[in-house]
């Protein structure tokens, strides 16, 4: 998937750190390096499934939890805490509702085995299809309408 145009990616990253990167502006891949952050470009769409609510502690929720479009031409580089240099990239966060990933198995392309579902999902930071994110970004967009909590843009 090359070329000029709008490429799609999900991210796999825990709700907790989801949200800091909502509040912040920015996503994370690979824990802080900077290599498949370097494929997005400018424009790309990026959706966000969150397989627990925390990294290692966390409970199962299996949801895609944010989406947003890539907002500048490379990554840059933030001190957290000393030995902790991670790069990032900036995003703008659409207001939508996370949505479990199950009902939507079927409709995913890049799901090949629906028994073996979450196996795409260990990849990390992946392209997609633009049709899978477009079934994404709908069913979280159409959950954002109703009586749900929603996860918002910086404003």
């Amino acid at each position: 998937m090359t070329g000029d145009r709008t490429r799609y990616w999900v991210n796999t990253i825990s709700l907790d750190h989801v949200l800091l990167g909502v509040e912040g502006g920015f996503t994370q891949a690979d824990h802080g390096a900077d290599t498949r952050l370097r494929r997005l470009r400018h424009g790309d769409g990026i959706a966000f499934y969150s397989p627990r609510t925390a990294m290692r502690t966390g409970r199962p929720l299996q949801q895609f939890t944010a989406l947003g479009v890539v907002a500048d031409d490379e990554p840059f580089r933030v001190d957290v805490r000393e030995g902790f240099r991670p790069w990032r990239r900036r995003v703008d966060f659409e207001a939508v509702a996370a949505v479990p990933v199950k009902p939507l198995l079927p409709m995913l392309g890049f799901i090949d085995d629906e028994e073996h579902w979450g196996l795409p999902f260990r990849r990390g930071l992946f392209e997609v299809p633009s049709g899978d994110f477009g079934c994404i970004a709908g069913a979280m967009r159409d959950a954002a309408d109703g009586p749900v909590d929603v996860i918002g843009a910086r404003g």
